[in-house]
């Protein structure tokens, strides 16, 4: 059972305290106040992870008509927000995708092109995580694919934390499947929850294709990043991966021809899919999703034993309780306060604006999810095939270099596309 980090829960509402008893700053509602206390609160107990991150974004939820924000039945609505049905949408069909075996078949089939070198191998690893997180949420892709490597590594004799080979192999799976992530909707919640919040707020909407469009070249170029950083830092001891490809080679054979289930799971997928990129416009790419995990059931794909199983509950209340904060936040104008406050008179371009988001947005997500930034890394560590260290020090220009190719991508590619 998780302990309760008791310093960070006191300060947090020590914090919290300490802005509902002042009085409100000028141009600042008594609302906008309380709005912004509950901001606080969740802040430091989201970066310090003193609580559970769902149990934090509840904890938003009922204190916005409790201290007065505002009433409960709006505070409370703001929870249903269309995001958040998307999230459970496609959450319900990577269910499907693992419970059927299909997710399991898909990445072995992808690894067993890429087993002739160790650097071959290593570039399968990180490109049949990146498609399938593509596909399916990260943290699931990091997840399944972990077993798979854990025998390969097994399989080759590698030395765990002395093993350099052994070091990039994990790391490759989980950047490959926090890089892949970013190029659908499907590959994170981070993803659907912005293009939410720019439809609540500013009536912005986003479809499937063009999130694609908009994106693709960032982690195209990431991908390649990763492929260099981690050859040029752990270059492979080893020469032959046979093993290993007769690993992969048993495993593919094991898995017998297709079942029933899978096609059925592929025929839902490929026809959600294409709704969202034909009619996601019309319908809303939430109804898809929810019809999509619905036909699922219809067709005998799944049952909801595999939805339980599966389903990362903690992550839709989480960001069901952000969504609601973040609403909450624009309604009492508290955000528009801290804006103001922050910038002041100052004019910002939109460019230097983006930049500015861009860097708070990566220094608050090395804490935020988890002691390594993001659940694919904490689950690849998990092997204790490399240190933090090792992370680190690639992670590092990992970092500078995602920042640099944002911002890029930003003035060159989405200046053109009128988005700046």
């Amino acid at each position: 059972m998780p302990k309760v980090k008791t310093p960070f829960l006191v300060a947090a509402v020590c914090v919290t305290v300490l802005i509902l008893l002042m009085p409100a700053p000028e141009g600042l509602s008594h609302e906008g106040k309380v709005s912004l206390s509950i901001f606080a609160l969740c802040f430091i107990l989201w970066t310090t992870a003193a609580l559970p991150l769902s149990v934090t974004s509840l904890l938003a939820i009922a204190l916005l008509p409790l201290l007065g924000a505002m009433d409960a039945g709006r505070a409370f609505s703001l929870f249903g927000n269309r995001a958040v049905f998307f999230i459970l949408g496609a959450f319900m069909l990577a269910a499907a995708m693992m419970s059927s075996g299909l997710s399991s078949r898909v990445a072995l089939l992808f690894l067993r092109r890429f087993e002739g070198s160790p650097k071959r191998l290593l570039s399968g690893v990180v490109l049949s995580c990146a498609f399938m997180a593509m596909w399916m949420p990260a943290h699931a892709v990091a997840a399944l694919t972990f077993p798979i490597v854990l025998e390969i590594a097994s399989a080759l004799k590698l030395e765990p934390r002395r093993s350099n080979y052994g070091k990039a192999l994990f790391l490759s799976m989980a950047w490959g499947c926090v890089t892949g992530g970013v190029v659908t909707l499907l590959g994170g919640a981070r993803n659907p929850l912005a293009i939410a919040l720019l439809r609540e707020k500013y009536d912005l909407a986003i479809s499937f294709t063009q999130w694609i469009a908009i994106v693709f070249p960032i982690p195209l170029v990431l991908l390649l990043v990763v492929h260099f950083l981690v050859f040029k830092f752990f270059p492979p001891e080893i020469k032959d991966v046979k093993p290993a490809r007769a690993l992969i080679e048993s495993k593919v054979a094991a898995l017998g021809p297709m079942s029933g289930v899978e096609k059925k799971v592929l025929a839902v997928m490929v026809g959600t899919i294409v709704c969202w990129i034909a009619l996601g416009d019309r319908a809303g790419l939430a109804a898809i999703a929810i019809l999509g995990a619905s036909a699922l059931f219809v067709v005998r794909a799944i049952d909801w034993h595999d939805v339980e199983r599966y389903v990362n509950w903690g992550v839709i209340l989480m960001y069901g309780g952000a969504i609601a904060l973040a609403a909450a936040l624009e309604i009492t104008g508290a955000a528009k306060w801290m804006v103001t406050s922050l910038l002041g008179s100052v004019e910002l371009s939109p460019f230097t604006l983006v930049a500015f988001i861009a860097v708070v947005s990566i220094i608050l997500t090395e804490a935020m999810s988890n002691a390594v930034g993001t659940p694919p890394n904490a689950i690849a560590y998990s092997a204790r095939y490399h240190r933090i260290r090792d992370s680190v020090k690639v992670g590092v220009l990992l970092n500078l270099t995602t920042l640099g190719v944002f911002l890029l991508v930003a003035k060159l590619y989405w200046t053109k596309l009128g988005l700046l």
